[in-house]
């Protein structure tokens, strides 16, 4: 099961850039030939549970099923492609008053599945929303927004400070929603949206638990798109029968781990093919609420005890490299990586200095092999996808490791849905999981460490399930966000990597990929390395959208 993973933003002021190849941006729609959509693509990703078959796109539990299919952000983003940009519902976009404002002209023509014609008072009213309703604001955007307003067909976004790598954040992260819906809702924190009406490409036409249909939107504003007619999204609760739809050629498009995935997969057909660009981490989250959870000293013996290599080759077939304690995913970040951090405290696999640090903090071994102080023995259950069959053999493997220094790890292989609940309202000890990614290593630790993403235990977390809170952090993170200095950037990205190693709040296992497998039988135009338009795997939003709107029936 892979869950939203957000994208990133460029680093410095983004340089407005069109040329999707596939994909039109013309301003008015005014020709549109739905008829022209054809086939039927099919989507084999393993999401670890049944659909509820609610669209709501600020619920991180259902928003992969609505964003990018239903509902639509202000611009496209490519973290794959420096941060190139391309209008989307904003036709264009500039900043001024030294980076504080930002101004988006609203694109016309554009109009709501229901024959709605969307405006910028649409996009006001979803900013005010998530004003509203912080349980909605799932990147803190109004901890650095001062007002949104409407001036015509232009929406003005004032900043507190200059905040221009929030530009992610406001116009590729942010949905927008039909007010003459969503204004008549009374608790949209838990409204199902069961019935969506976006401006997005496609509509749901049937919904049960096995399955999602798609049809194309026969008034989407983008002339000639979608070119594919019906998108059908089975459910699967585990791997294995979503891998073998994949390769017997029922669906055309993974999002997922297969082992031995040339045996299994890429022999079967010359049209297999499959693509994993590393782009962040997995990890084990701990809970900081929880003792002796809270004590360093057992989270750093976690780190030094467990042999990430083994857990790449075991778990992921090396499909995922190892991680380092830095969290900065290389080779794709390398120049942001402080080796000289990383060698100081040099958290590469050390069973003796595992058991030196916990017996230097006061933990004795028990004759059942554990370690214990004031009566407590280190013996944790871990959280995890039941469904990811990857993520449960990574796990057996750090539990196995662990017990060799005296740690217990007791896995806990749940459904989707109660992973979810529990890793979001922070009602675990450990959990297994990944977080954000991107062109620049700054905004997977924003999601980590930022203080702002997080919420008391028993309230949803959207990020930082950890619940990492330190006030130095946190201005660390604002200070980023108040430069565009290169230099000054990459010294604010090494003092985040000194928070990961000397306080060690979560613990990298191995690099995050974007599970990507496609079958070209069928279907042309897909995301290749050589063509990177978007970030390939379909649970990654909003590229879920480009990468539809460029496949076209063969």
């Amino acid at each position: 099961m892979r869950r939203r993973w957000f994208r990133i933003s460029l680093v410095g002021p983004l340089v407005l850039a069109m040329g999707l190849t596939a994909v039109s941006t013309t301003a008015n729609a005014s020709v549109r030939n739905p008829s022209a959509a054809s086939g039927t693509l099919t989507i084999s990703n393993e999401s670890g549970e049944l659909w509820p078959c609610s669209f709501n796109p600020y619920n991180p539990a259902v928003w992969g099923q609505s964003v990018g299919f239903v509902y639509e952000p202000l611009v496209f983003v490519d973290s794959l492609e420096n941060g190139k940009t391309t209008p989307w519902l904003a036709s264009s976009y500039a900043w001024s008053d030294g980076n504080k404002v930002l101004t988006f002209t609203i694109r016309k023509g554009v109009k709501w599945s229901d024959g709605v014609p969307m405006t910028a008072a649409d996009v006001v009213f979803t900013f005010a929303l998530l004003k509203a309703n912080p349980a909605l604001d799932l990147n803190a955007v109004w901890t650095v927004l001062k007002s949104v307003t409407q001036s015509g067909d232009n929406v003005v976004l004032t900043f507190k400070s200059t905040a221009v790598p929030y530009f992610y954040y406001v116009a590729d992260q942010i949905d927008v929603l039909p007010q003459h819906i969503w204004a008549s809702i009374k608790d949209p924190v838990t409204y199902a949206d069961a019935s969506p009406v976006g401006t997005g490409p496609y509509t749901v036409s049937q919904c049960s638990g096995q399955n999602i249909s798609y049809s194309a939107n026969a008034t989407y504003w983008q002339p000639g798109l979608p070119k594919v007619k019906t998108i059908e999204y089975p459910a699967f609760t585990s791997n294995d029968p979503a891998n073998e739809e994949l390769a017997t050629g029922v669906a055309q498009l993974g999002a997922q781990f297969i082992p031995n995935i040339k045996a299994f997969y890429t022999s079967k057909s010359p049209n297999y093919h499959y693509w994993f660009p590393p782009i962040a981490n997995v990890s084990m989250f701990i809970n900081l609420t929880v003792a002796p959870l809270n004590d360093l000293a057992v989270r750093q013996a976690i780190a030094y005890g467990v042999d990430r290599s083994r857990v790449s080759a075991i778990g992921e077939y090396g499909y995922e490299p190892p991680s380092n304690q830095a969290a900065i995913a290389t080779p794709t970040f390398s120049s942001w990586l402080d080796t000289s951090l990383l060698s100081k405290y040099n958290y590469s696999y050390n069973p003796a200095k595992a058991i030196s640090v916990l017996e230097k903090d006061g933990y004795k071994k028990g004759s059942d092999g554990l370690f214990a102080k004031d009566g407590k023995e280190l013996s944790f259950t871990i959280i995890n996808v039941g469904g990811n069959s990857d993520w449960v053999a990574a796990v057996q493997v750090i539990a196995s490791e662990l017990a060799q220094v005296g740690i217990k790890i007791s896995p806990d292989n749940l459904s989707g849905t109660d992973f979810d609940n529990d890793i979001y309202t922070g009602k675990y000890q450990l959990a297994y999981n990944y977080e954000a990614g991107g062109p620049s290593p700054y905004y997977e630790l924003r999601q980590l460490l930022y203080s702002g993403n997080t919420a008391p235990i028993g309230k949803l977390a959207s990020t930082n399930w950890e619940r990492y809170i330190n006030p130095s952090t946190d201005k660390l993170i604002d200070e980023y966000a108040a430069t565009t200095s290169t230099a000054v950037q990459h010294s604010i990205v090494d003092q985040l990597e000194q928070v990961m190693l000397s306080d060690v709040p979560v613990i990298p296992m191995t690099e995050e990929v974007d599970w990507y497998q496609y079958n070209t039988a069928a279907f042309s135009g897909w995301v290749t390395p050589q063509n990177p338009y978007a970030q390939p795997a379909i649970y990654i939003l909003p590229d879920d959208e480009v990468l539809l709107l460029h496949l076209t029936p063969k």
